[in-house]
């Protein structure tokens, strides 16, 4: 018997890492038109990114149901000592509301507790790692969730989008900002706070826009986990990545940005997630 780590596939954990760490992954759904598809099961991140280039409507995304969570826990439920469901900002989906109603559902008897992260992505991912080391260390179930749920304070994320076209497209801007971002070639710099993403910075070229984004991590303080998450560009993200490794002596996990971000971030998005240490 062991306690069982669930989240969502918003985390962009990659899977060889879920599968490492034995972290259930649960899909979110993405819709172009009025075809829909599970996130990583049914079109990868390549084929999203090609198609959020190409298709005439830009696409949206919907939260697991309840059902495909209750589904999950039933079945790790016949041999866990407890579920610890792990999930996006609450402000950011309503994954987590889909969550709480599926363990309502499940009447096996095994504890479950569902933890809003306040966190997305890798920084999403970084915490769900983290919470399967401490469930590898400790079997007492509310012990390893009371450390779980310390895990959101020290989980910090910075990302650098190539344009606002798309945060204005999801709606996350107005577009006379994205208008005014692409005319000037501002590069937009954003921080995860209390579950929402707020202006951090701007640069004017897009090295200006890396380096800002190192400079955050570099003033974090001392970094337990860390990763580089992007969109379109590899190359970028696994030079960020050596500078990090070199400024703080951890390997940083590469991650892609999936389709639920992906629909707001665009190409050339580039990120950062970090845990630092207690």
């Amino acid at each position: 018997m062991a306690i069982k780590i669930v989240t969502d596939s918003t985390c962009d954990l990659p899977q060889s890492l879920a599968e490492e760490f034995g972290i259930h992954v649960i899909p979110v759904y993405v819709q172009f038109g009025n075809k829909t598809y599970r996130d990583r099961i049914d079109i990868t991140e390549s084929e999203f990114y090609e198609r959020l280039l190409h298709f005439p409507v830009h696409p949206t995304t919907s939260q697991p149901s309840p059902q495909d969570f209750a589904d999950v826990y039933k079945y790790l439920s016949k041999d866990a000592d407890g579920i610890i469901s792990i999930h996006i900002a609450s402000k950011l989906s309503g994954t987590c509301n889909s969550a709480l109603c599926a363990k309502e559902m499940v009447t096996s008897g095994c504890p479950i507790e569902v933890i809003d992260t306040n966190s997305v992505s890798m920084g999403l991912g970084l915490m769900t790692i983290k919470a399967a080391q401490i469930a590898a260390s400790c079997n007492d179930f509310e012990k390893v969730v009371e450390q779980v749920k310390q895990l959101p304070a020290r989980s910090h994320i910075w990302a650098a989008f190539d344009t606002l076209k798309y945060l204005a497209m999801g709606g996350r801007i107005g577009k006379g900002k994205a208008l005014l971002g692409n005319v000037l070639n501002i590069k937009p710099l954003l921080m995860l706070k209390d579950g929402e993403f707020l202006p951090a910075a701007k640069a004017r070229s897009r090295d200006k826009a890396i380096d800002i984004l190192y400079g955050f991590a570099e003033k974090a303080g001392e970094i337990e986990d860390i990763s580089v998450m992007y969109s379109t560009t590899l190359d970028e993200a696994r030079t960020l990545a050596d500078r990090l490794e070199a400024m703080c002596g951890k390997k940083p996990r590469i991650a892609r940005l999936g389709p639920a971000l992906g629909v707001h971030a665009g190409p050339g998005a580039l990120a950062i997630a970090l845990i630092t240490a207690k």
